[in-house]
């Protein structure tokens, strides 16, 4: 299945990319493909364009703030869970989206 996810925490540093790496990983065990933009103290990385979003299954936002652009999400499924959660959990985040 293909999947979004969008990660950001309140620094912007760590748990950012920690998070948007757990989902990556996750992803890949359950035999599904995932792209990941990153918003955090540099900017907005890997952005999702408008060709990611055609056939998508659910976009996942791990947060621990707001995230930019979330109006590209419309009419698609999102699923919001915790930046942390997404770090500890991550095979449980994509479960949840997908469930």
């Amino acid at each position: 299945m293909k999947l979004l996810a969008v990660t950001s925490c309140p620094t912007g540093i760590a748990h950012t990319y920690m998070a948007a790496e757990q989902l990556q990983r996750a992803a890949t065990k359950l035999g599904h493909t995932i792209k990941v933009e990153t918003q955090g103290a540099m900017g907005v990385e890997n952005r999702i364009t408008a060709a990611d979003l055609e056939g998508v299954a659910v976009v996942v936002i791990a947060a621990g703030i707001a995230i930019t652009g979330r109006e590209r999400f419309a009419g698609l499924k999102v699923v919001e869970v915790g930046v942390q959660e997404a770090i500890r959990a991550p095979e449980v985040c994509l479960a949840q989206a997908l469930g």
